[in-house]
């Protein structure tokens, strides 16, 4: 017997433990060369690792171990490959290739179809197996996306239809009458890598919260008379945060106390702005930055978001588009939320949260008004970031955001 060891690669200069989060193929399969065999999961990505030889494979760790970078994963048997290999590829007779071609069809997804982490989980909890679920990732692989597809069609077919106002009825989940059962799941690594940075924000940062409130009006009112424009030019739509992120980054360049980090005894400024966007992901939330946002359009603000949005969500960030940041932006009112205190992304040293927009009676010039109000928070750490400096960004994000146009001219 040859056999060859496969370790936990070094996938990032400050990782140095991974979770094997699935296995791809089967203790005893015979893979080829490159072919990917298991994925990890790290502090920021789920990455897979692809055999570095063609034999039987051997498992030596299971799904949901801790491994360090270097420690064995598998092993591969490469003898007798070459008489596996031909054996497979010797010509059949007509009568064993039709058999083997309509029994083929059958299995299909199960060799080619497996799921990513965040769509097995959401396989599990719908009771979907793979041959229920149509995939559109790479070499048939399927996403989150084809799990919740699958899962909405199971439901339509499943709930009965009123018969006079042709709508679905409603159908909430039946919890047995005093039920008392507990369930116990790992935590995936990346929520643990997120619990761990936030106690550490929380313990090893002085961090204050400032609050004010902007009215929307004029953003709106610039949305609904060039969003059109907007589309037909770019192909796409200006939302509310390159808006958020433009005056951020105006803002940081003026106050560049406000974009500085603490390295150990050193406070080390930046003359570009970084902002990292808070995306809602099924393992977590992640702040990929955007880069040199004081030197991007809002299209290109925009694109970027979305690239990253649409790559956070299928598990495709690399950890270089991870990496990296100088000012966070949060938007909890996609939630509903109206007011919070945003906490920390270490090593920065402020985060600004946005909030619902909620339509409030507020003065104007005497008079009582209805307008568009949201409220938006700055937490800050208070050894590099004075109060009054935080007040003043605020201030200053504020006057940008009711008076886009100044923006737009740069004044």
């Amino acid at each position: 017997m040859s056999l060859i060891e496969l370790k936990v690669p070094s996938v990032g200069e400050s990782i140095t433990e991974v979770t094997l989060s699935k296995w791809l193929k089967a203790n005893g399969d015979v893979v080829k060369i490159d072919e990917a065999i298991c994925e990890f999961e790290s502090d920021k990505a789920t990455l897979e690792f692809p055999a570095e030889a063609a034999g039987r494979l051997i498992w030596v760790a299971q799904e949901g171990d801790d491994l360090k970078i270097g420690a064995l994963v598998a092993k591969i048997d490469t003898e007798g490959v070459a008489e596996v290999t031909t054996q497979r590829d010797q010509p059949k007779s007509v009568d064993n290739e039709i058999k083997e071609k309509s029994f083929a069809s059958s299995p299909v997804s199960a060799v080619s179809g497996h799921p990513s982490p965040a769509a097995a989980k959401l396989m599990t909890e719908g009771n979907l197996e793979a041959g229920d679920i149509s995939a559109s990732g790479k070499d048939g692989r399927i996403r989150k996306e084809d799990v919740l597809t699958a899962l909405e069609q199971k439901v339509t077919a499943a709930v009965p239809q009123n018969i006079e106002k042709k709508e679905p009825v409603q159908v909430s989940k039946v919890t047995a009458t005093f039920s008392r059962n507990e369930r116990r799941e790992k935590m995936s690594r990346m929520r643990r890598t997120i619990a761990a940075r936030l106690v550490s924000a929380k313990n090893n940062t002085a961090m204050l919260t400032t609050f004010n409130e902007v009215d929307m009006t004029a953003i709106l009112d610039l949305r609904k008379n060039y969003q059109d424009r907007f589309v037909e030019k770019f192909g796409i739509k200006l939302g509310f945060m390159s808006l958020f992120a433009k005056a951020c980054a105006k803002v940081l360049l003026e106050m560049p106390e406000v974009n500085a980090r603490i390295e150990d005894d050193t406070l080390v400024y930046h003359d570009y702005a970084d902002i990292s966007i808070a995306i809602s992901t099924p393992t977590g939330l992640v702040v990929p930055p955007v880069h040199n946002v004081e030197s991007l359009s809002l299209s290109e603000i925009e694109y970027k978001i979305k690239e990253l949005a649409d790559k956070a969500r299928t598990g495709k960030l690399s950890l270089e588009e991870m990496t990296g940041g100088t000012f966070t932006i949060t938007n909890g009112g996609v939630f509903g939320s109206m007011m919070s205190t945003p906490i920390l992304n270490e090593p920065q040293s402020a985060i600004l949260g946005m909030h619902a927009m909620i339509e409030r009676p507020i003065a104007v010039n005497g008079q009582i008004q209805i307008r568009p109000m949201m409220y938006v928070a700055m937490s800050y750490d208070h050894r590099v970031i004075d109060g009054s400096s935080s007040v003043t960004f605020l201030v200053k994000v504020k006057k940008l955001l009711e008076d886009p146009m100044s923006l737009m001219l740069g004044l």
